[in-house]
């Protein structure tokens, strides 16, 4: 049986200020570090084999901050990457709505419908994520291994490990941080539990809205 413990990363201040992140390369903030420092601590008795990650810094970084505690290196998996939102990186949320309505409704009513412009599509993101899962799978067999990844690449994992389509993005939560807990036992996914967020306890008032 292998455990899987899909990691959100922690806080950046394009969370914080709701600017669409994608592929651009955003680093940590204060509150972010502190997020990564407190999920590394929460994960530091498991029995972690093994620790992989977007390549982005925001992952590589909370990725890093769960290694150091099982004398680990982290792994870099392209799969991981966040979701390419295109003509979108960059830009704010409160922007993001004047300029691209029709887009930005579709998105929120039927998100597995939408294709960025210049980017890509959830779609695209299952296959790669899943494709790199699949492989971490065959590695480690019988052991713990941590994912640290995005809130969208998360959000469609867990889709497609709890057997449901793209048309159900909405439904996930994902906050920084988030741990999740997946067994893969006989070729099924059994889910321990989703978006745990108790390692953060404290720090709640310091780092506001975060489901961005």
């Amino acid at each position: 049986m292998t455990t899987l413990f899909l990691v959100r990363h922690g806080r950046t201040g394009w969370n914080k200020e709701q600017i669409f992140r994608g592929h651009k390369d955003i680093p940590l903030d204060e509150v972010g570090r502190t997020e990564a420092r407190l999920v590394g601590e929460r994960l530091m008795d498991e029995r972690i084999k093994a620790v992989y990650s977007s390549p982005l810094s925001r992952a590589e970084e909370t990725a890093q901050a769960i290694a150091q505690f099982h004398n680990l290196e982290v792994q870099n998996l392209e799969g991981l990457k966040d979701l390419n939102f295109g003509e979108w990186e960059g830009v704010s949320l409160k922007e993001v709505k004047k300029q691209y309505l029709d887009i930005y409704q579709e998105w929120l009513q039927a998100p597995h419908k939408v294709i960025f412009p210049g980017g890509e599509g959830l779609a695209a993101v299952t296959s790669r994520a899943m494709n790199a899962v699949e492989k971490i799978i065959q590695q480690h067999p019988q052991e713990a291994v941590a994912l640290v990844s995005h809130r969208v690449v998360l959000k469609v994992l867990i889709c497609a490990l709890l057997g449901l389509d793209n048309s159900h993005f909405w439904n996930i939560a994902q906050d920084t941080t988030a741990l999740n807990s997946f067994h893969h036992r006989n070729g099924t996914w059994i889910c321990n539990f989703l978006n745990d967020t108790r390692h953060l306890q404290g720090v709640e008032e310091e780092r506001g809205k975060v489901d961005f």
